[in-house]
């Protein structure tokens, strides 16, 4: 297995890791990734099959040595159906997906359709930032009303949110896991309160469905219920903002525009998706593409490598928007941990991008946009736009 040296902080890659991700892939289907210390897989094929292998998972083998200071942190993580494998990952995917139905969802287009109206027609003159104008409001407004929770608290929701996530980027400081462990312990209060009342109160709401769900005699517990909502807006929220202002940005930068939305976005997700990296654990000994994993062995996922992966697609470093070659993209994941979001940020997605442009086709970029440096994160830090 060859060895490839890559800060994920360094400017260049922040902007744009797609020349890295060709020389891994051109390694091999597994590289070291030196700065990580761990195998990468970083072909559409190695990613998705180490996706769909149950010898891997998410929960370590060994229990994490949590430092003092994180532990409020990794409290709620405990409960994350992202973070466990069966049987409490079968457990708790299945109560939530009682509540969070497909019918639930597609009920939310309307709204979705008139808040992306809404935005839109309320945009300034002159430059302006279109992430805190439309790309950022969409997903918090709707998971509020999805769970039921006052849209007056938006703000704070996505405050706890830009916090929260800070722990999943690579270089972190001790400055943002104090304040990522200050917003979890206000998010949880809050949650915690609000479910209580709920209890005594249900309402036509996500939270409601989520108390009254029920599987084989089995119910969630207020701890399942606080990190389900708490994933629900973390994932979801980082996930679209990011895919709305990077496909934005592209249609911007190619004149390309969502004339068929649902190829136009996962176009988007094949070329430039929200979240490079995800990573699992060996369960057991097993050979994959030449190398033997041992048990407790952790190993990388590309998904943006996988989607630029030109075995797989034709002219894969090229935004096509119309295109209908290759695999389903890996955006998501695949097998047992596939985004239970996932519809619904696709929902958002194809309907926000057409009413944007419709209301606004002369939209231009106002100045060069670049990304934020929150790897494995890949969204920008501003989308200055004029219209």
């Amino acid at each position: 297995m060859e060895t490839l040296a890559q800060a994920p902080t360094d400017p260049a890659f922040v902007q744009d890791p797609y020349p890295f991700y060709a020389r891994a892939r051109a390694a091999g289907p597994l590289v070291l990734w030196q700065d990580y210390g761990m195998p990468m897989a970083t072909t559409h094929a190695a990613v998705n099959a180490i996706l769909r292998d149950r010898r891997f998972g998410r929960e370590p083998v060994s229990p994490r040595d949590i430092p003092a200071h994180l532990a409020p942190f990794y409290a709620v993580e405990a409960h994350s159906m992202l973070e466990l494998e069966p049987p409490r990952h079968t457990r708790l995917r299945g109560l939530v997906l009682r509540a969070f139905t497909s019918r639930r969802i597609r009920a939310m287009a309307p709204e979705i359709e008139a808040l992306a109206h809404d935005l839109a027609e309320a945009f300034p003159e002159g430059p302006f930032d279109l992430l805190d104008a439309f790309c950022r409001p969409i997903p918090v407004i709707v998971i509020a009303r999805l769970l039921g929770v006052p849209e007056s608290m938006a703000d704070e929701l996505l405050r706890w949110s830009n916090a929260m996530v800070m722990m999943y980027q690579a270089g972190r400081s001790r400055a943002q896991e104090d304040a990522a462990v200050a917003a979890t312990e206000e998010f949880v209060a809050f949650m915690r309160g609000y479910i209580d009342r709920r209890r005594g109160d249900p309402r036509d709401d996500l939270i409601s469905a989520l108390i009254a769900a029920e599987q084989e005699g089995e119910r969630l517990t207020t701890d399942e219920m606080i990190t389900t909502c708490i994933l629900l807006l973390n994932a979801g929220h980082e996930a679209t903002v990011h895919t709305l202002g990077n496909a934005v940005k592209l249609a911007l930068e190619t004149g390309a525009r969502p004339a068929h939305p649902e190829r136009f976005v996962e176009e988007v997700l094949r070329h430039d998706p929200p979240l490079h990296l995800f990573t699992r654990w060996a369960y057991e000994e097993v050979e994959l593409f030449g190398h033997t994993f041992r048990r407790g062995d952790e190993v990388g996922l590309l998904l943006a490598s996988a989607g630029r992966d030109e075995a797989e697609y034709a002219e894969a470093g090229l935004f096509r928007p119309d295109r209908s070659d290759g695999p389903a993209n890996l955006a998501f994941g695949a097998g047992l941990h596939f985004c239970v979001g996932a519809p619904l940020a696709r929902l958002e997605l194809q309907i926000a991008l057409p009413i944007l442009f419709a209301r606004w086709p002369e939209l231009r970029l106002a100045e060069a946009p670049r990304y934020a440096d929150i790897y494995h994160f890949h969204g920008l830090g501003a989308l200055k736009v004029s219209r």
